[in-house]
């Protein structure tokens, strides 16, 4: 009996020292990740810094494993983390067993003259925003389980991986411009004392209602409110912030691409133009027997004559000439008149070929070789 009961406190000895130790061991302070700033969890992904994640380094590149600074210290780290504010890194977290090494951004936030929070943001997610904070390992432990349950979770799907895909080639093949968007855009700023954003909507839809009426071949596509923080202290009151508007539209049904290409002994490429209200590039003449005939010019403006539009030119050399800003004076920002003469100028001068597109208006015939692009090339094949 003796023996028995010096066994069974031995064993309750060693079992109270486990606990103490592993009690001891949960209560460690860490760095690591406090929470995530993001609304919709199903965008969490392995390669993104997770609540749990015990950040062990800090490192300017992910390959250099000697240039880490080591996390060791919340108050030491957060000494560095004020330095390198601004600047994309590279974390050495711990999460489960293993290790992994996660790109992001420093960001600061100050809740006081005396209080910082530091924040990770995702550098592939500009959503995900990771709070820093001294953590102790047990709740590291508990984060770091919801967190394994919120990204294998069966809402999110299947799996993902990279794609290796040939961006040069396909825009070399499907816009034969390198420099084009297909689609154009131009930002309406509030206008001074206009609080409202169906104010700046109904000058937005004004403009784009006048540049149409007056035979320029626009196409709606949409348009989206937009915040201005530069002007929220200028035009509005208190913290109500300032929306711009921005409208999405194509210039033309498509852009026909043409070439002028002068002949020794010409002075000029046989086009005038003239900036509309709206702040668009026209021609309003060609001439004949210059390089603008022989480009199919002289054919293109009888066209638009006849139909009642104007010829527009959208971009001059891959540029564009497309209206792009309406300032809070109501100015219309589009590409300065003499910067386009002095390139037409300049060209003819050296006698080199010019590079201009044009928008085109519905049932307009060409007989350009050069493959247009625009509306076409968002819609399926017949």
């Amino acid at each position: 009996m003796m023996l028995l009961r010096l066994i069974k406190k031995y064993y309750c000895s060693v079992f109270k020292k486990k606990k103490k130790k592993k009690k001891m061991a949960n209560s460690e302070k860490v760095v690591g990740v406090k929470k995530v700033r993001q609304k919709d969890p199903d965008g969490w992904d392995v390669t993104m810094p997770l609540p749990g994640d015990i950040i062990e380094g800090i490192g300017e590149l992910a390959a250099d494993d000697d240039s880490f600074v080591q996390a060791k210290a919340w108050s030491e780290l957060a000494l560095f983390l004020g330095k390198i504010v601004g600047h994309f890194i590279w974390l050495k977290v711990r999460r489960g067993e293993s290790r992994l090494k996660l790109r992001g951004y420093v960001l600061v936030e100050r809740r006081s003259n005396l209080q910082k929070r530091f924040v990770v943001r995702a550098a592939s997610d500009d959503r995900h925003l990771a709070v820093i904070a001294e953590l102790t390992l047990g709740r590291c432990t508990e984060l770091q389980e919801m967190s394994r349950r919120m990204v294998n979770s069966g809402s999110r799907g299947y799996n993902q991986m990279g794609l290796q895909y040939d961006w040069k080639m396909k825009v070399g093949t499907y816009l034969p411009d390198s420099r084009s968007t297909v689609v154009s855009s131009i930002l309406f700023m509030p206008l001074t004392r206009e609080y409202r954003v169906e104010a700046t909507i109904v000058r937005t839809m004004a403009w784009f209602s006048a540049a149409v009426s007056s035979g320029i071949p626009l196409v709606f596509v949409n348009i989206q409110t937009e915040q201005i923080s530069n002007l929220e202290r200028r035009n509005n009151i208190g913290n109500q912030s300032a929306q711009g508007v921005r409208l999405w539209y194509l210039p033309g049904i498509e852009e026909i691409p043409l070439e002028l290409t002068p002949v020794p002994g010409e002075t000029r490429f046989g086009i005038d133009i003239k900036r509309t209200d709206e702040g668009f590039v026209s021609i309003y003449s060609v001439t004949k027997g210059t390089a603008a005939e022989r480009a199919s010019l002289v054919r293109l403006f009888e066209q638009a004559n006849k139909s009642e539009q104007l010829l527009v030119i959208s971009r001059l050399e891959g540029k564009s000439l497309l209206p792009s800003t309406v300032s809070p004076e109501g100015l219309i920002y589009c590409c300065d008149h003499s910067d386009i003469k002095e390139t037409l100028n300049l060209a003819m001068e050296r006698s080199d070929s010019i590079r201009l597109h044009i928008m085109s208006w519905p049932n307009q015939t060409t007989q350009n070789t050069t493959r247009s692009f625009g509306a076409a090339v968002l819609m399926p094949p017949n």
